[in-house]
């Protein structure tokens, strides 16, 4: 089709940032242009292959290689876009006609070729874009996507947000990234060029997202994110192409719930979880696991998942940890146990898996995990499905309360060694004259958490919910291993009351207050 050949025909002119996988950290430099200061000049050069290598201002302002040169107006403008358009019906008519004779319509395909080299220069004129849209040249445009990646440079676009502001939105009313999906779906990527027309078409998307953020629901409903997920499970190496489709993807959910839904329901829905271990590292993983914990409605896949032994596994408890804490984690701890969910969590709870590190995970954030999955449905579970969970700890002579107890004394070991060591530190800035402020013990309260107080606060909150489980013989084992392992009842209170203290970041404060009081009648009947 036409669409895919000027696609694949047009020159290599660089990507909006750099390709070469080693690289994608730094930042994305924009190319000026130059001439922005009313002495633009229009240039026809010879498209050598020396030409297309050199930077775009000197092919636009070298003087040796001008063929004519005039003031670019909009008079020029006008005449540059109707001449594009003439020449692109007489291409499409003779591909048309010739479809197996190149020869036949070569000639017109060069020409086509230079005038779109030619109209490169009305990426400088920003507040003429105007006439890109009366013109009726717009659709046109859409295929090649050379050109309108410079057009929708970002860059540019904020010189003139009159005239950026007209084109996207007849962009957008012309379905360009619907029409940009048909296209990157008939593109072969093992062919460089191809694969350079897709990386390109997403610098075109990611421009019009940052310029108007409110597209990205339209581009996600035009067929956008689903391609984006398939691209990203596609069975090929790793390269630029790959890693571009997640920053888009990510660029869509980013404060959208929307599209954070849309893909949480998807048919394909396993690919959500899929997208959250693909590229683990990185600012925005927490925000991507937290998307699919949100609307966690597929616990099976999750589930799945889990008896993996791959980075899936880590990826599912993350998700199914984020979508079981809170009141609003409800349905998803009882769906959990209805399908049998308690054989798979408990394995993971009773024994750490080796080598967790090669997976990007440490012990201590399996096991925080673990115990906040559980913690959250003994907080959650009513009826039925929390007797369940509480035979668990019954089971082969309280084998999973000693398995809590040995957590217990490991991290609060771990808390008490860090204590000691911000107790030295306080001790010094004292005899210095430093003063301790807020500021200071914010910031030893987090390395305690650091060093494992979450895991243990978690811990105790266990076993103080199944002291009080109305099961006697869950609570005489919590009570005789802390006896036999010279523990302290107090010291868990102290715990818990710390714990209460903190808790209900971001909730209303009517939870706060009542989840603080629901901790401390726990406490007195622990």
């Amino acid at each position: 089709s036409r669409s895919c050949e000027i696609f694949s025909f047009q020159p290599d002119r660089g990507a909006k940032r750099p390709k070469d996988e080693d690289s994608h950290e730094e930042s994305r430099s924009k190319q000026k242009t130059a001439g922005r200061d009313g002495r633009r000049v229009l240039v026809r050069s010879e498209a050598d292959s020396e030409e297309q290598q050199m930077p775009r201002e000197a092919t636009l302002l070298r003087k040796s290689d001008l063929a004519f040169g005039e003031p670019v107006d909009e008079s020029t403008v006008k005449k540059m876009i109707l001449t594009f358009e003439k020449r692109s019906y007489k291409n499409q008519e003779l591909r048309i006609k010739f479809p197996d004779n190149p020869e036949k319509f070569m000639e017109a395909e060069l020409d086509l070729n230079d005038i779109i080299q030619e109209m490169h220069v009305i990426a400088t004129i920003p507040e003429l874009y105007h006439l890109l849209v009366e013109l009726n040249a717009v659709h046109s445009l859409i295929v090649v996507v050379d050109l309108l990646q410079e057009l929708t440079d970002i860059d540019t676009l904020h010189e003139s947000e009159e005239g950026a502001e007209v084109l996207i939105d007849a962009l957008l009313e012309g379905q360009v990234v619907a029409l940009m999906v048909q296209n990157m779906e008939r593109l072969d990527e093992t062919v460089k060029e191809e694969a350079d027309g897709v990386y390109n078409t997403l610098a075109v998307i990611e421009n019009m997202a940052e310029f108007s953020p409110g597209l990205c629901t339209e581009a996600a409903q035009q067929g956008l994110m689903q391609w984006l997920l398939k691209r990203i499970k596609a069975k090929m190496p790793f390269d630029a192409n790959k890693l571009y489709c997640s920053e888009i993807l990510a660029i869509l959910l980013q404060n959208n719930d929307s599209n954070e839904f849309a893909l949480s329901i998807s048919p394909s829905s396993v690919l959500y979880l899929h997208y959250i271990y693909i590229f683990p590292r990185g600012s925005d993983a927490t925000h991507r696991v937290q998307v699919c914990g949100k609307h966690c409605n597929d616990i099976f896949i999750i589930i799945c998942l889990f008896r993996e032994k791959k980075m899936s596994r880590v990826s599912a408890l993350k998700v199914l940890d984020y979508g079981m804490i809170g009141p609003e984690g409800s349905d998803n701890c009882h769906k959990f146990v209805d399908i049998l969910g308690l054989r798979t969590i408990f394995p993971l709870f009773m024994k750490t898996p080796k080598k967790m590190k090669k997976v990007g995970i440490s012990d201590k954030e399996h096991e925080e995990h673990v115990c906040s999955i559980i913690a959250s449905m003994l907080r959650n579970l009513k009826g039925q499905q929390r007797s369940r969970l509480l035979s668990k700890f019954t089971e082969n002579d309280c084998e999973k309360v000693d398995r809590l107890m040995e957590l217990h004394f490991k991290y609060l070991e771990a808390v008490q060694l860090a204590d000691k060591r911000i107790e030295g530190e306080k001790h010094d800035m004292v005899r210095r004259g430093e003063i301790i402020d807020d500021a200071m013990d914010d910031e030893f309260y987090l390395r305690r958490l650091d060093a494992g107080l979450f895991v243990l606060q978690l811990v105790c909150y266990i076993m103080v919910e199944i002291c009080n489980a109305g099961v006697p013989q869950l609570q005489q084992r919590v009570h005789q291993i802390l006896n036999l392992r010279g523990g302290s009842v107090k010291i868990v209170r102290h715990i818990m009351r710390e714990y209460a203290e903190n808790i209900g970041d971001g909730k209303s404060e009517e939870f706060k207050e009542s989840e603080q009081k629901r901790i401390l009648e726990l406490l007195e009947n622990f």
